[in-house]
């Protein structure tokens, strides 16, 4: 099998790109355009796995027809990742790479690829509802109520009819949009797509900053005692998400590529889960168990437009699909960070600088 992955020197493209090559048979291509910070890091281990790495952009349809022959799978990885993205300056590199970037991207699968992956976010959920979703502050976390405004939220988290009529980001709305796009290439074209709507992924090689990849920055300051800050919702750090090791994100993959002739465009909600899930506070916890340091971390009430409270995902109907769960627990994924920072310390040091 031939793997092609776009955005795959970046944190989660690297990961797939490194399992997918660990398969038996499987010939891995990674384009990327190394803008993300650290991305660079991954190239040298790239070479030694024998994984193809391409510097190019999405954003030119040019190098995607430079690539040489055809790929039975596009795992659609690349993206500008930040929810901040485009609001305090243009967004013009947000919605060229993460819109016309997809639309290079399904033109090129058009021809030359068999079936697409598409890794888009859970931030294509509309900000108002989320904003509304009724919460109960428990001792060191945010809990979904019982009794719920809108649809398509339980105590088992989001799943995917919660609602997405509303504004949300232009980050949100530039993979929204994809979305929409893919869908109609996949009924005009027949062409086999699938959706993933991922939550937070987190893991190490990760090179964390506040609005992308907090999680992994969050360790990262407690390793090299720097300075961090509760932000918003009170500034207790009681805001929750959960998070999702590239792992079980690969192993998803395994599992829908075994059912490629079933695919129709559809749309999945991909994540921890509740059992994943975690509050900054609690996360704070384990940085200190993973590092044995501990940081003052005081509290800024002020909280940003495109913040939300609590995201969680049901992933209900990937399981029901795919008979798919997450089995990385939270506590792994803090033990891999803590233990990649210390084999890696010198050269994060200055990157986390």
């Amino acid at each position: 099998m031939k793997v092609l992955i776009t955005g795959g020197a970046g944190f989660v493209g690297s990961h797939l790109a490194k399992l997918y090559r660990e398969e038996k048979g499987v010939e891995v291509t990674v384009l990327d355009n190394l803008k993300r910070r650290g991305s660079e890091i991954n190239l040298p281990e790239f070479k030694r796995r024998g994984i193809h790495f391409v510097h190019g952009d999405i954003r030119s349809a040019t190098d995607l027809a430079d690539l040489t022959g055809s790929y039975d799978l596009l795992v659609e990885a690349s993206a500008e990742p930040s929810v901040h993205a485009g609001l305090t300056s243009s967004p013009n590199y947000l919605l060229q790479t993460n819109l016309q970037g997809t639309l290079n991207c399904l033109e090129f699968a058009r021809s030359r690829v068999n079936a697409l992956i598409f890794l888009s976010t859970s931030r294509v959920y509309s900000l108002q509802p989320l904003k509304e979703i009724q919460l109960e502050e428990a001792a060191t976390r945010l809990e979904i109520s019982a009794k719920q405004k809108w649809p398509g939220v339980s105590a088992a988290g989001l799943n995917e009819n919660f609602p997405t009529h509303l504004p949300r980001s232009l980050y949100g709305a530039s993979k929204l949009a994809s979305e929409l796009v893919i869908q109609e290439y996949v009924d005009s074209f027949k062409m086999k797509a699938v959706i993933n709507r991922c939550g937070v992924i987190a893991g190490p090689g990760q090179f964390g900053k506040v609005d992308q990849g907090v999680f992994t920055l969050w360790i990262a300051n407690h390793y090299f005692n720097k300075p961090l800050r509760y932000t918003g919702f009170g500034g207790t750090g009681k805001q929750v998400r959960d998070l999702l090791h590239p792992r079980d994100l690969f192993a998803l993959l395994q599992k829908q590529v075994a059912q490629i002739e079933s695919w129709s465009g559809e749309i999945f909600n991909i994540g921890g889960g509740r059992k994943v899930s975690t509050s900054l506070l609690e996360w704070t916890k384990e940085a200190e168990r993973v590092t044995g340091h501990s940081v003052k971390i005081p509290g800024d009430p002020a909280t940003a437009h495109v913040d939300v409270p609590l995201y969680v995902t049901d992933s209900r109907q990937a399981f029901d699909k795919f008979g798919w769960k997450p089995e990385v627990t939270r506590e792994t994924i803090a033990d891999e960070i803590g233990a990649w920072l210390k084999s890696n310390e010198p050269s994060l040091r200055e990157l986390f600088s």
